[in-house]
């Protein structure tokens, strides 16, 4: 492939994530604007709808976010009644993040969430494709998690040297 067809190809790569993005976060405010909810909020509620209960750091997890985040985001959706977190039986060190039935309500009214519109064309792919997606999607997305922590390494030696 030449450079030239290279550069259009990942262009295009590139637009369609952009596009893929911007979709979704505007699917997300129409309907947390109709429903009083933020869209990190509407990110959780689907997620545990989807899975049941998840720790706090499995929750940061699949969110890609810091466990400090994700702390304030459930504090205030345990204040609105959406969520309650309770101790593992298990692990008492761990405490788990459960819908209330408010939660669940308000989960269920959710028409189309972003990530229904992405799993349902994701579906709709053969499933050679599918995998081949996910190992090019493994691949970028470590990728750029290498190179966000190289950065942030580059930072914070810049900040030793002042």
């Amino acid at each position: 492939m030449s450079s030239v067809r290279k550069r259009a190809a990942i262009d295009r790569i590139v637009e369609t994530a952009l596009y893929l993005n911007t979709e979704s976060r505007r699917l997300a405010r129409e309907q947390c604007a109709r429903l009083g909810i933020t869209a990190t909020q509407l990110n959780v509620l689907k997620l545990l709808e989807a899975v049941d209960d998840l720790s706090l750091s499995e929750l940061s997890r699949r969110m890609a976010a810091k466990n400090s985040t994700v702390t304030g985001i459930v504090d205030r959706m345990v204040a609105a009644g959406l969520v309650q977190r309770e101790q593992s039986a298990e692990d008492r060190r761990v405490w788990k993040i459960k819908m209330t039935a408010e939660g669940r309500a308000l989960a269920r009214r959710i028409e189309v969430a972003p990530w229904d519109l992405l799993r349902a064309a994701l579906l709709a792919l053969p499933p050679a494709e599918l995998e081949s997606l996910i190992g090019t999607l493994t691949k970028v997305a470590a990728h750029v998690e290498r190179a966000v922590a190289d950065a942030e390494a580059e930072a914070e030696a810049e900040g030793d040297d002042r």
